[in-house]
């Protein structure tokens, strides 16, 4: 498909572009950036006025829950809600019925991802069969069958020498390992993160020692066998001075974040609110605070949803029992708005953390608009005002901790290889 976007602001971090300019995109790949260009035979054109015009959004933790959990998500409509969201590429989590821990599995998801879906995705594979913590998964085959990391998110690798051997054989085979950091003996049967709220609730409390001491033993294997690690949704500010002190002794950790994690605090279970029940929990202020402070100075890379779709049965019950998760794929733009808002990031920081950081850590050739690339691109609306309801999210789960409220920002185009895959009425 033939496109001319003009009149917007184009933000590329990978080539330094941040000016008014316009995008010629030619047989699904972008062709030219610049000034007064004219459209390509047979183009259609997107006025792009008052909007910004950036590499397309890359979400590297996702649950599209299929195979195996369709009844909460699945490739269709976890990729429906991406593109709402100004998502053009999305890796998925291993956690499914079954596992992804062998070709089969993989190759169903990225054939069923290009036929049916709305987005690229890409699969991550487990680091241990079925997600056992037992016995290495097969990771060259793995990764030949297209799965671009490996991790057992949702459960952390306990064992300290598996993690090693996970570690070393990766680095060699040149995938990259994604650490679920949780230490399940201090978690025991918490619920909501440990301090003042979830003793004023009666609430098994979660302390953040919990993911700060699995944080400092993933950082020093990573340290001992010069292997890339990265960690998944930090949320303590005792992980973040970790990961900000392995960084300054070089050492190959990348990390992520994800939005409810600098825009909710505990507070938010107020209410026994199963809406805000995740695991990680979320945390206290000063915590908030740290997040923020470590997006701003680059110790935290990546912006991600951990989007974890869960049917309404599963959240309308009694807190203890709720499963852990919220959809954030359709919410997550508009909340990561605010930092630039709050001059906690530029705008080209952002979209670096939301396309280009992430596309590079997983290696998947995207989050560019260097001529020549697949034409992927988000075209953001920042002044579009909306309320997030259950009806109006694309996701086929609706657990959200913001129903109800609005957001101001938003994707009006997601276009995926030249073809426009979400348009915002």
């Amino acid at each position: 498909m033939n496109l001319l976007i003009k009149n917007g602001r184009v933000i590329d971090p990978s080539q330094g572009i941040d000016d008014m300019l316009d995008v010629v995109v030619e047989k699904g790949v972008v062709k030219e950036v610049g000034k007064g260009l004219k459209a390509p035979a047979g183009a259609e054109t997107i006025d792009a006025a008052g909007k910004y015009v950036v590499p397309g959004l890359v979400d590297m933790h996702v649950h599209l829950r299929d195979p195996g959990l369709e009844y909460k998500e699945d490739i269709v409509s976890g990729t429906r809600a991406a593109a709402a969201g100004g998502f053009t590429s999305v890796a998925c989590m291993p956690n499914t019925k079954p596992v992804i821990d062998n070709k089969a599995v993989a190759n169903y998801i990225i054939a069923k991802a290009r036929a049916e879906g709305f987005a690229n995705v890409f699969p991550i594979g487990s680091i241990t069969y079925g997600s056992h913590g037992e016995r290495l998964a097969e990771m060259g085959e793995l990764k030949e069958s297209g799965c671009v990391a490996v991790s057992d998110d949702g459960k952390p690798v306990v064992n300290s020498e598996l993690m090693r051997r996970a570690l070393e054989y990766a680095r060699g085979m040149g995938i990259l390992v994604i650490s679920h950091a949780e230490d399940l003996a201090l978690v025991g049967e918490g619920v909501m993160n440990e301090g003042f709220t979830s003793t004023e609730l009666g609430l098994k409390g979660i302390p953040s020692a919990g993911e700060d001491i699995a944080t400092a033993r993933d950082v020093m294997l990573a340290e001992y066998t010069s292997s890339p690690l990265h960690i998944a949704h930090v949320s303590t500010r005792g992980a973040v001075r970790i990961i900000r002190e392995a960084k300054a002794r070089g050492v190959k950790v990348t990390c992520e974040t994800a939005p409810h994690y600098f825009s909710l605090t505990d507070d938010a279970v107020r209410g026994y609110n199963t809406n805000a029940k995740m695991n990680p929990p979320l945390r206290e202020a000063d915590d908030v605070a740290a997040i923020k402070e470590g997006l701003k100075d680059g110790t935290i890379d990546t912006i991600a949803t951990d989007h974890a779709p869960h049917h309404i049965d599963e959240k309308d019950v009694e807190f203890n029992v709720a499963l852990n998760g919220i959809v954030g794929l359709e919410t997550s733009l508009p909340l990561s708005l605010k930092l630039v808002e709050e001059k906690v990031l530029t705008l080209s920081q952002l979209i670096e953390k939301m396309a280009g950081n992430p596309a590079r850590i997983l290696g998947i050739g995207r989050g560019t608009l260097k001529a020549g690339a697949v034409a992927d691109i988000t075209v953001i609306d920042p002044a579009v005002e909306w309320t997030v309801t259950g009806e109006g999210l694309a996701s086929k789960s609706k657990n959200s901790p913001w129903l109800g409220e609005q957001m101001k920002g938003g994707a009006a185009y997601t276009i995926l290889g030249g073809k426009v895959v979400f348009k915002r009425q």
